[in-house]
């Protein structure tokens, strides 16, 4: 599902590259350039880190899965501009996970 997911998305933002600026969100922050696309993905950190800050007092994480769905989406974004597909992104966590998944021979647990 979450492949599906970053797949339809991806598609759509490359869309949105060809659009008129006043006809989406998307396309606007295109037409803007890549360092309105950067200032909002910064914007977005940020949020995401006080709302992570509040719901460590708080124990409710709405705000904070809120934001980072923000943070991704405006990276998403900012990849698309560069040309980078969110597949790129899976494939090197795809990467990542493989090189630290525990293998049969590892220390057992328990």
């Amino acid at each position: 599902m979450m492949n599906d997911i970053l797949t339809q998305l991806g598609d759509i933002l490359e869309e949105r590259k060809q659009a008129d600026a006043d006809s989406s969100y998307v396309a606007s922050l295109y037409h803007k350039g890549l360092n309105k696309i950067l200032e909002k993905v910064g914007e977005e950190a940020t949020e995401t880190i006080l709302a992570a800050k509040d719901a460590e007092h708080s124990g409710d994480n709405s705000d904070v899965v809120y934001e980072t769905a923000d943070l991704w989406f405006h990276s998403l974004v900012a990849l698309a501009k560069l040309g980078v597909r969110p597949e790129a992104v899976l494939e090197e966590l795809a990467r990542r996970f493989d090189s630290v998944r525990p293998r049969r021979k590892s220390i057992p647990y328990g």
